[in-house]
């Protein structure tokens, strides 16, 4: 099984040829999208060639925003989709969350809060600390239903100094903040894992979002803030998980993890 996940940051960046060759290249099961930003009428129809696919669109009604879509292949056998989270409204207020669920796992594809001030001025630190704090209570409830959960998200935080260039530079930074490591922490002592940090705990030059300020992307100078997360349960399933750091479009790459 195969499962890409990328933050597209608007999903009209990834309507070309080389998108469609890749996605024809990699032939994923799953294709996680983040900051689509985009109602399903606006695109679906410029999305025809992903025709053996089916997909979980977003419920969101508020222009330009986070949003995200989970596109699958149609012969898998979905139990259940769902866009909508009671009694976890931050999930669906900006469209954040979406989730599948099969005979054997969850999946879910999020994009979170970043924390810095919004166009409106809202201030989204604390909002991203709560978010954190609402999720760590949602999926310890699907913890419940004993399946895997697989977790495939842009999770605007920095975990490790090996998963930022230039530590010091960043270390007051939002994205960085010791509050927002420690959530992450949090989870993972208690639930998940990062599968790419679990089967690379040294690796320190291998980044998913580059500012688009001159020759970042090429000098490989940001951070890592695009994971999959998985319960314990399935770690031992997996077979890969790759940083595409070559694949363009977007200030993020794609992600593709494969289990057997």
């Amino acid at each position: 099984m195969k499962i890409i996940s990328r933050n597209v940051n608007w999903i009209r960046s990834i309507l070309n040829k080389w998108f469609i060759d890749f996605v024809n290249q990699n032939n994923p099961d799953f294709l996680c999208l983040q900051e689509v930003k985009a109602f399903e009428k606006q695109f679906i129809d410029g999305l025809w060639w992903l025709k053996w696919y089916k997909y979980l669109w977003h419920a969101g009604t508020k222009p330009w925003y986070a949003w995200t879509v989970i596109f699958y292949k149609k012969e898998i056998d979905i139990k259940e989709e769902k866009n909508f989270f009671w009694k976890f409204e931050k999930f669906h207020i900006d469209w954040r969350v979406t989730q599948i669920e099969t005979d054997d796992f969850i999946l879910l594809n999020a994009y979170f809060p970043n924390g810095w001030t919004r166009s409106d001025w809202k201030q989204m630190l604390d909002y991203k600390l709560d978010f954190f704090d609402d999720w760590i209570k949602y999926i310890k409830k699907l913890e419940k239903n004993k399946k895997h959960i697989i977790l495939a998200w842009d999770f605007n935080v920095i975990h490790t100094e090996n998963d930022i260039k230039n530590p010091k530079w960043k270390k007051n930074s939002i994205c960085f903040l010791p509050v927002e490591r420690d959530k992450f922490s949090h989870l993972l002592k208690h639930w998940y894992i990062d599968i790419f940090r679990h089967l690379n705990p040294d690796t320190n030059d291998i980044y998913s979002w580059w500012s688009y300020r001159i020759w970042y992307r090429e000098r490989n100078i940001w951070w890592r803030v695009d994971y999959f997360l998985l319960n314990e349960s399935i770690v031992e399933n997996v077979l890969d998980i790759v940083y595409l750091k070559d694949v363009m479009w977007s200030d993020h790459c794609p992600v593709k993890l494969e289990l057997k």
